[in-house]
């Protein structure tokens, strides 16, 4: 047993001395590592401090010197101040000019400098026609005046009103007031559209005009548009205005200097004016002077003035008459649209008329349409789709208006009409039975 054991001790002892040098080994190769670790922080600490006296060095020049540039102005309002030199204005040099900014380069200058004369100077190159014009009209500006120029809601009108400008209640438009085509060029590619003003490229402002032009028939459709021929082009009334020279005329006639004070002697109440009881007719023809005076005043309370009289009360029979007969009922109804078809009609009476003595314009008159063969009045220019129409026989019944009014390219595809649609089916039903009116 004890020989088993000595036998054993000496392989014991090198195993064991195996091991430790091992183990001293792998501590030794650690420790390098750590050191090999804690030297590179450290370089990269010096690097850090470095940069950090560096930046502190280049902060403190630079304190220093927007110190000294404060110290130099305030020395110089200090002189100012004592010399009395106004501290609001900029020191002359030595040209005699103020020296503010720079001269504009005409490059800046022609970027705003966008305004067109009446002959047609100023507008830029460019070209344009209706029928590409409509298109970026029903993109840009249809919202606010109507597919065709019509007017949407309070938004201007554009087309038409040629023969109201005689009238109380003029339509003052593009075609029928304007007297110049620059102005409208001009406006629209400075304003338009609402809210994106100045976004129109210059072709699409001449087709835009060359749109609003057609919608008034003042060109065809075919018309081209340009900067050589914008200025040239004369309005319907070019010839409608004067110039005022009032004050060449007439203002040495009546301009004096004000009396500012003093002005009469007495000052007194001579009459004075009460309500009238009724409206005078047409421009007060019958009205006459209120000689009342003071005493002879009427006296006032909350139910109003003492000399009104009550209203008359209402006939008994009219608040009582009889219903009228279906019939009457009927007959009243389409009067009625009919009537509301009139006014739906004014989208078309930039290039349709009807009644008596209609004549052809951009578009057919429209008299007795309802029956008739498309494409067959007398002397329109249609387009191949109409003509093709005619031949085949084709006829205006309510269905086939209602569905070209609704969308006219949609029905007859190749029309040269521009106008988009009626978007109301009651339009469409009230403009229809307008038409029924309107016969030959």
């Amino acid at each position: 047993m004890s020989k088993s054991l000595n036998f054993l001790l000496p392989g014991l002892g090198g195993a064991g001395l195996a091991c430790g040098l091992a183990v001293a080994s792998m501590y030794h190769n650690s420790g390098e590592a750590r050191i090999a670790l804690l030297e590179e922080r450290l370089a990269q600490v010096e690097g850090h401090e470095t940069s950090a006296r560096k930046l502190a060095k280049e902060e403190a020049a630079r304190a220093t010197s927007l110190e000294a540039k404060v110290q130099e102005v305030q020395a110089a309002a200090a002189e100012r101040i004592a010399t009395g030199v106004n501290l609001t204005a900029p020191a002359p040099v030595p040209d005699g000019t103020l020296g503010i900014g720079r001269v504009a380069q005409a490059e800046e200058i022609a970027a705003w400098d966008v305004d067109v004369l009446p002959d047609g100077r100023g507008l830029p190159q460019g070209t344009g026609n209706a029928f590409d014009g409509e298109e970026i009209f029903a993109d840009r500006c249809a919202s606010c005046h109507g597919d065709f120029a019509e007017g949407v809601d309070n938004w201007p009108v554009l087309a038409g009103g040629f023969d109201t400008l005689g009238d109380k209640d003029p339509v003052k438009t593009v075609g029928s007031y304007w007297p110049h085509l620059s102005t409208v060029y001009d406006y629209v590619y400075r304003s338009m559209p609402f809210g994106e003003a100045g976004t129109l490229t210059p072709d699409e402002t001449y087709a835009i005009v060359a749109y609003i032009l057609y919608s008034n028939d003042l060109i065809d459709d075919e018309f081209e548009l340009t900067h050589e021929n914008l200025g040239a082009f004369e309005m319907h009334n070019k010839d409608g205005f004067i110039v005022d020279d009032r004050i060449a005329r007439e203002h040495s006639a009546w301009r004096a200097a004000p009396c500012m004070e003093n002005c009469k002697e007495e000052t007194r109440v001579t009459m004075r004016s009460v309500f009238l009881v009724g409206t005078p007719p047409e421009g007060g023809t019958e009205s006459v002077m209120n000689t009342a005076t003071a005493e002879g005043l009427p006296s006032f309370t909350a139910e109003g003035p003492s000399f009104i009289p009550a209203a008359a009360p209402k006939a008994e029979e009219d608040a009582q008459a009889a219903p009228a007969p279906e019939e009457d009922q009927a007959a009243d109804e389409g009067t009625q649209l009919a009537a509301a078809g009139e006014k739906v009609f004014r989208k078309c009476k930039a290039c349709h008329e009807v009644g008596a003595g209609a004549k052809n314009k951009s578009g057919p008159q429209l008299n007795g349409l309802l029956g008739r063969t498309m494409g067959a009045v007398d002397g329109f220019a249609y387009s191949k789709a109409f003509q093709a129409a005619f031949e085949e026989g084709r006829i205006w019944d309510e269905d086939a208006l209602a569905a070209f009014l609704a969308k006219p390219k949609g029905f007859m595809k190749g029309t040269k009409m521009l106008f988009s649609g009626l978007r109301k089916e009651a339009d469409v039903t009230a403009i229809t039975e307008y038409l029924k009116t309107a016969t030959e």
